[in-house]
């Protein structure tokens, strides 16, 4: 799950106070990261996007891997 020092806001913007970078992501991944931070499942979250977005099961689970990769490679994630 996302660290909960993680700043976000609904358009996206994601700060880092502990390094103080900080990222733009699109309207999936702003959505993805806000399920995190309400410590959502991922399985519910792989649920969810599959449900509501018309992708194929096999594209959305490798880009949602990808995407949590970039996430751990930010020190996003907690540990």
């Amino acid at each position: 799950m996302i660290r909960k020092n993680i700043a976000t806001n609904e358009f996206g913007f994601v700060f880092n106070p502990s390094t103080g970078d900080s990222y733009s992501s699109n309207p999936i991944a702003a959505e993805v990261i806000r399920m995190m931070k309400e410590n959502i499942a991922m399985a519910d979250i792989r649920k969810s996007l599959f449900e509501k977005y018309d992708v194929e099961k096999t594209i959305l689970e490798k880009d949602l891997d990808d995407f949590i990769l970039i996430l751990k490679e930010n020190n996003l994630l907690a540990v």
